[in-house]
């Protein structure tokens, strides 16, 4: 059999690799399909490799099934097959320190690692996993470090030492790591009087005698360490790529998977001196943050990069993928002059003269390649490139240089932003310039005069151009919080008053606000934030097709259409001419051009805010606190960098002896880990491992104690239809012939669901987690009983081919000798054979017997997809005050 025939069959879900012939000589067809239930191969050099060698040899060939087999990597999308751009003019191919390309198929050199047992700076392990717990993990402040050492010094004999002396020696000994040691520097900035002085007073205004001070580190140097980091090596991509569905359709999902980054290699490639080299985007973010609003000045303005080689999850997974370069500078001053066109300009020369001079060390990276050292242990040339920028519209004003109201996209006016414009670039700008006066490109055109951005006279590089997609603030904190939530209170004339929005509130809000406004608002309106919510759940999605793409601009068309009922109802009487609405109809364009937004979201550096700004923050002494941040951070990213170091080199593959707790289990109490990093299987179940104490461990008294006293009949039923899966419920016998069981079982608090959910932000490998519960008594108040979505129809899409039920009790038992994890549930039917034709949901009611009970079942855990959120259906009465939420499930006849 030719290795073009030798297909690889996958070994979960069946699939089988097609071999497809590759486009001309630019890109490489890998024979691969990808399934969200499939183990993969995919996105080594090694793979690259066999598949451009087949390539040549004029066929394509996929692994075999061993190989397969032993290299697998779960995906969280589907996919039929991947073209690459094999590299920039060429295949990918590593090369030596020095710079000289390797025969192909060379294995990475040797790691230059000291002994296996080598924990330098630390002695040994137990002394770096205290350090790390003390200063990364509890952020202990230094007194209480030197009380505890002291503590622990005193139950040693006379002549023992605790792993640390004091507070000064753990710092000190974090300070002397090499690994991720990526030094701050800073430079100072003022205005340039030149003689000038302020108008009747003689001496200039204090804005412009003052110093600004920038820190930053290196990007160039940033870049590098987490290029090397081991930990992204399979999950980064080295060339641009083109994915197609199982249909032919394109899908885009990181990144490199979009147009830009393809179109960037094109324009790089047409150097020869560049032929073979990777091309390397420079993800940027930047965004003000408060770290506190009581005392006095607490403003900062961190500044944040990644590489846009990494895939989507990881940079969303809070692992080392994004990383903090520099503070940049706040120009404060009176109310006097804050509205001053010599203010605003020089806070905006400040800003792009601060980026300008902190990238300059990557300058001749994006002309040059560089030799660099990746994480899978080989060199490549390396050509850096400007990529997208992560910020607000706010930052996206000051970045693009344009008056506010305008898009920093388009040309279209402010104040009918709808009716459709030019693409903004340099080149336009300077144009304008050239020919129209201050005033008419301010008023005619938006644009602030004599400010370029940053990104003129980069390589390659336009603002315009690479100005991110934003969900959080244009979509969810922007769109439905400030504009169609306010529009609708205004309508109902009912104020909800939150002390504080944040994204987090806004998404909540949103899984709620079409059952409870439905009813009290007119159909039109429901039907906007229908088909506006339709738009948020698809752009939210870890991979997006050209179907969806067409879906997505169907729910644009239908939100534009439904909204003019807040114009008609005297809510917004002048119009929609909204920056943050005009986003929406650019998002095909920008997922096109950059991949998922989820990948690029602001929601990544509002993150970030929290460990590299406002902890580092409250851990200092507040008087000048910047220089303690800095070295906060720093020691930071050595203990990560150490960490990571340790764990590729099989040191801390399992835990140390003396610090571990074989008996520790998850607590009852514990928030829901959304972004789980464990290697569990789409929809995977797991019971939890702590019992519920204080119940029946037989059949008889668990039925008495739950009052369900046919519980022994549902249990016997399961058995029946676990021995009998294909028989029809007609054929089953009388109960009474049902197998017979007696024996112990063990009922349980929750269980942890792992799935893949396209419109989630997800944690590693595309997974998100979350725990479903039962249990009589939670938080020391009523019960919870989480309802469930139950598979029933794997082939039927959405809902139809789903169930709906409630879990009154997680328990599982022994027959057999089988293991049986089990749940205990009530059903609910749908309403009707389609959805709302305005919320756009299903509606769903529980299914009783014939005397008016709640019909129950006993399932396996397995058959459980994830948890469902069942919203009372109130219809036009409001719902009294007395009833809490522990009530909804009983105080309704009907949910959505």
């Amino acid at each position: 059999m030719s290795k073009r025939d030798d297909r690889a069959r996958c070994p979960r879900s069946g699939l089988i690799g097609c071999a497809l012939p590759g486009g001309g000589g630019e890109g490489v067809v890998l024979g691969l399909i990808l399934d969200r239930n499939a183990w993969i191969w995919e996105g080594s050099n090694t793979i690259l490799r066999a598949e451009h060698d087949a390539h040549n040899a004029g066929g394509i060939g996929v692994p075999d099934l061993e190989t397969w087999s032993e290299n697998p990597q779960k995906c969280a999308y589907t996919c039929a097959y991947l073209r690459l751009l094999a590299t920039i003019g060429g295949p990918c191919k590593p090369c030596d320190h020095n710079g000289t390309t390797l025969p192909e198929g060379s294995p990475p050199p040797p790691p230059d690692y000291p002994q296996s047992d080598n924990f330098t700076p630390y002695n040994n392990r137990a002394e770096f996993e205290l350090a790390d717990l003390l200063y990364r993990r509890t952020q202990m402040p230094a007194t209480q470090i030197n009380e505890l050492l002291q503590i622990w010094a005193a139950t040693l004999p006379a002549n023992g030492d605790p792993p640390l002396a004091d507070k000064q020696e753990l710092y000190d000994t974090i300070d002397s790591t090499v690994l991720g040691d990526v030094p701050w520097q800073s430079f100072g900035v003022s205005y340039n009087l030149n003689g000038e002085t302020e108008d009747g007073l003689g001496e200039p205004a204090p804005w412009k005698r003052a110093e600004y001070d920038v820190w930053f580190r290196d990007p160039r140097l940033v870049l590098q360490e987490q290029l090397k980091n081991p930990d992204f090596a399979q999950e980064m991509d080295y060339s641009p790529k083109q994915v197609f569905d199982h249909n032919g359709k394109r899908c885009y999902t990181d990144l490199m998977s979009g147009n830009w980054a393809w179109r960037q290699a094109d324009i790089i490639a047409e150097n020869p001196d560049n032929h073979g080299a990777v091309f390397c985007p420079i993800i940027l973010g930047s965004d003000k943050t408060t770290v506190s609003v009581a005392t006095g000045q607490n403003e900062y303005y961190p500044l944040y990069m990644s590489n846009g080689l990494v895939h989507n999850n990881v940079r969303c997974a809070h692992r080392n993928a994004v990383s903090l370069i520099g503070f940049l500078a706040i120009p404060k001053t009176d109310r006097e002059h804050c509205h001053s066109t010599e203010f605003r300009d020089f806070r905006q020369r400040l800003f792009h003269g601060s980026i300008q001079r902190i990238l300059k060390s990557l300058w001749p990276g994006m002309e040059t390649p560089e030799i660099v050292h990746f994480g899978d242990g080989h060199y490549h040339h390396v050509i850096y490139g400007i990529g997208p920028y992560i910020a607000d519209y706010p930052e996206q004003v000051l970045l693009a240089c344009i008056v506010q109201g305008w898009c920093p996209r388009c040309t279209a006016r402010w104040d009918n932003l709808d009716g459709g414009g030019g693409r903004r670039s340099h080149e336009h700008t300077l144009a304008l310039s050239e020919v129209f006066s201050h005033k008419a490109l301010w008023e005619e055109y938006g644009i602030v005069d004599d400010i370029m951005p940053f990104t003129y006279g980069f390589p390659h590089a336009d603002i315009h151009e690479v100005i991110a997609p934003d969900l959080l603030h244009q979509i969810i904190k922007g769109t439905f919080k400030d504009h169609l939530v306010s529009w609708v209170e205004a309508y109902i004339k009912q104020i909800h008053r939150f002390k504080q929005w944040t994204g987090d509130d806004s998404k909540a809000l949103m899984k709620v606000y079409l059952a409870a406004i439905s009813g009290h608002v007119p159909r039109q309106m429901v039907r906007a934030l229908s088909s506006f919510m339709e738009f948020c759940y698809l752009v939210r999605r870890l991979v997006i097709n050209e179907d969806v793409l067409e879906q997505i601009d169907q729910a644009v068309a239908d939100f534009h259409c439904e909204r003019s009922i807040f114009q008609h109802v005297g809510v917004r009487l002048n119009g929609f001419s909204l920056p943050r609405q005009h986003s929406l109809p650019h998002y095909r364009y920008l997922i096109q051009e950059f991949g998922a937004p989820n990948g690029l979201c602001s929601s990544i550096t509002e993150s970030k805010h929290i460990k590299a700004v406002k902890e580092p923050w409250r851990r200092s002494s507040r008087f000048q606190a910047l220089g303690q941040m800095l070295i906060t951070n720093q020691r930071l990213d050595k203990l990560s960098a150490a960490r990571v170091d340790f764990r590729t080199r099989g040191m801390l593959s399992e835990p140390p002896h003396d610090l571990s707790d074989d008996n520790n289990n998850d607590n009852e109490d514990d928030d829901d880990d959304n972004n789980d990093d464990d290697d569990d299987d789409d929809g995977d179940m797991i019971s939890d491992h702590e019992q519920v104490p204080k119940i029946p461990h037989n059949v008889p008294g668990l039925a008495q104690h739950l009052n369900i006293p046919q519980l022994p009949d549902l249990i016997r039923s399961f058995l029946f239809a676990q021995y009998n899966p294909n028989r029809a419920d007609l054929d089953q016998p009388p109960p009474d012939d049902f197998p017979f069981f007696d024996g112990s079982i063990h009922s349980f608090p929750s269980a942890i669901a792992t799935f893949f959910a396209p419109s989630d932000c997800s944690g590693v490998a595309g997974m998100y987690r979350e725990r479903i519960r039962a249990t009589p008594t939670w938080r020391k108040g009523p019960g919870r009983y989480d309802c469930i979505f139950v598979k029933q129809d794997t082939e039927a899409p959405g809902f139809r081919g789903l169930h709906a039920a409630c879990v009154l009790l997680f328990f599982s038992f022994r027959y057999e000798t089988i293991l049986y994890p089990c749940a205990l549930v009530t059903w609910f039917s749908a309403i009707g054979q389609e959805p709302c034709p305005d919320t756009g949901m299903w509606t769903v009611e529980p299914d009783l017997n014939v005397d008016g009970e709640r019909i129950m079942e006993v399932i396996h855990i397995d058959c459980i997809l994830r948890a469902a959120h069942l919203i009372g259906m109130a219809g036009e009465e409001h719902i009294p005050h007395y009833i809490g939420h522990t009530d909804s499930l009983d105080a309704f006849r009907a949910f959505m």
